[in-house]
Parts: C-alpha cells; sequence; structure tokens
C-alpha cells in the first residue's frame, strides 16, 4: 500500500498539470496566446485600497450529514480596484451554496483538482488556484501557467486575488487580508481559514512540528513540492527554457521534502480537532493553496449545474 502511494504521489503533479482548475470558462473567456517561457521575477501586485461593493455574508451551518456554506463571495477586506490594467472584470455579489461532508473521510485514491474551486474561505471567497492561461492557447496540453510566477499579468492584487468575468472574487494564493483578520501568527497553531470541498479543514502556515502533538513548537508548515532541475523539452509546441515555476508542471512531488503530503495536507491535531482529523495547509511555498484532495469533493464545486441548486462560479 505504501508503494502505491509513493507512486499515485509522484505521478500527481502531471496530472494536475494536465487537469488543474481554470479560474474562467473557455466560454466567458477565451484562452489567450502566450508564449511566456520564463517568468518576470516578482509578481506585480496591485494595490488593496477598495471596498467591495457589498457587505460580506457568510452563513454555515450543519444539516444533516452536511455543512452547509451560502454565502455573497464578498471579501471582508478591502481589495484591488477592479477592473484594473489586467483584469477587466467588476467584483459583484454573487449567490453560492454549497454542502460538504460534515464528517467527511479519507478516500483510497487522490483526487487531482479538476476544473473546480479547492474549498472556500470563512469569509465566503473562493480558493481557485488554477487560470485560464496555456502556453500557445493549448488548453489539452500540460503546460498550464502559474498565476503567482508573475509570468502573466493577471491583476491579482495584495491578496493574491482577482475577479473573474462573472465578478466572482477568488484567492490564487495565500489570502494576506483574511490572514491579518483573523490574526496569524508564528507563535500559535493558524485558526480555521476555510473548508476543502471534500470537507477537510483549512489552516494557513503555521501548525505543530509533531502532528500528534499540541504541545509541541509551533513552526511553519512546509509542502513537499520542488522545482524540477535541468530545462523544458522545447520544441514546436513546447516550451522551452529552464523550470522557474512559469508552469504548474515546473513543479514536481518529493516524499518527505517537507511536513506536508501530495495535497499539502496531513493528519494531525488542531484547535478545533484536538482529537485529530485531516487538515490541509495554504503554505509560503508552492502550491500554496492544494492542487488536490485527500478526500471526495462534492459535486457542488463542480463547474456542471448540480440540480436543483445555482452552478457555482467560473
Amino acid at each position: 500500500m505504501r508503494r502505491t502511494t509513493t507512486l499515485r504521489l509522484a505521478g500527481l503533479l502531471t496530472l494536475v498539470a494536465m487537469t488543474a482548475a481554470v479560474a474562467q470558462s473557455p466560454r466567458e473567456r477565451p484562452t489567450r496566446r502566450h508564449n511566456v517561457t520564463q517568468s518576470r521575477g516578482k509578481m506585480s501586485k496591485v494595490p488593496s485600497r477598495s471596498q467591495p461593493p457589498e457587505k460580506s455574508e457568510v452563513h454555515i451551518s450543519i444539516e444533516g450529514e452536511h455543512r452547509v456554506i451560502r454565502a455573497n463571495g464578498m471579501p471582508d477586506h478591502q481589495t484591488g480596484r477592479f477592473p484594473n490594467g489586467s483584469n477587466p472584470n467588476s467584483l459583484r455579489a454573487q449567490r453560492y451554496e454549497f454542502r460538504l461532508p460534515a464528517d467527511p473521510k479519507v478516500a483510497v485514491d487522490l483526487t487531482p483538482l479538476d476544473h473546480q474551486p479547492f474549498g472556500i474561505a470563512i469569509n465566503g471567497v473562493l480558493f481557485d488556484p488554477g487560470a485560464a492561461e496555456f502556453y500557445l492557447g493549448q488548453r489539452d496540453s500540460q503546460w498550464q501557467y502559474e498565476p503567482l510566477s508573475g509570468a502573466i499579468r493577471l491583476g491579482i492584487d495584495m491578496s493574491h486575488a482577482h475577479v473573474q468575468p462573472n465578478g466572482a472574487y477568488h484567492y490564487h494564493g495565500l489570502p494576506t487580508a483574511l490572514l491579518d483578520r483573523v490574526k496569524l501568527s508564528d507563535k500559535e497553531h493558524s485558526p480555521l481559514v476555510g473548508w476543502a470541498a471534500d470537507g477537510f479543514p483549512i489552516y494557513a502556515v503555521y501548525g505543530y512540528r509533531k502532528a500528534d502533538d499540541a504541545n509541541s513548537e509551533i513552526v511553519a508548515l512546509k509542502s513537499s513540492y520542488r522545482l524540477k532541475s535541468g530545462r523544458r523539452p522545447g520544441g514546436i509546441d513546447q516550451p522551452g527554457g529552464t523550470y522557474d515555476g512559469t508552469f504548474v508542471a515546473d513543479y514536481r512531488y518529493a516524499a518527505g521534502t517537507g511536513n506536508l503530503d501530495g495535497c499539502n495536507g496531513r493528519q494531525c491535531v488542531t484547535p478545533e480537532f484536538p482529537e485529530g482529523t485531516y487538515a490541509y495547509f495554504l503554505t509560503e511555498d508552492w502550491p500554496v493553496i492544494p492542487r488536490a484532495f485527500r478526500g471526495t469533493p462534492s459535486p457542488d464545486f463542480e463547474r456542471r449545474e448540480p440540480a436543483g441548486r445555482r452552478r457555482p462560479p467560473r
């Protein structure tokens, strides 16, 4: 079983790169043709000086076997100016309703993020790390651009978020202003910052050094993904250049190099779950927001129209 799991994790990134979540639907925004192969260095971010057009509304309840989250998608903090020079979309309220397992279970197989958000923050904003940007506009290739690399300007603000064509504000990376609101500190375990689509909790950066010991030292948890060495294949329809994080496929899972598994999570105790739970962690290093599920994600987060409910945003 251990060998099978290791092989699955080792091959995960390739599958993630081929089927990773996209931030916008092809019908909402045509894929643009990019030929950038190396990042521009530090990502340019839009200053967060604007107030959302409406107040944030979130309601979370347990209804039978489900944790039900209803929200309008409005952040509870300042945002960048939208539209801006790299993002033409205006922030608008949404009508979210997601039903997650209230008692989630670890599945036999990992589920790569596939055309869907990873989860939702406690303020009702989606965690949606992928982007609809591909090398030469080839959506069926593995060469999906990583939004946090700065290679493609996407108008992302100081909370690593921007707006989709339908007006949905969403996080691509660490939700800086939200983490300030919950008082994230390197002196204590992260507070709860959200819920993944499979029902497991999401924390940010800081956890116990010993996963099963709440009395152990607080540390910044590290992912187990690393940049590949060498150069990309190059050629007519594949990018050349060195693996530098411009593309999702520039990374590989290297078991044991960090504190977290291939889903950027671990089995551990937390302040909310002193008896233990599987939990995800947003990290300062890639992938920041997880790109795979340890449990079974709710269909409410899929891009198709759930029966009897409004389709979740693209």
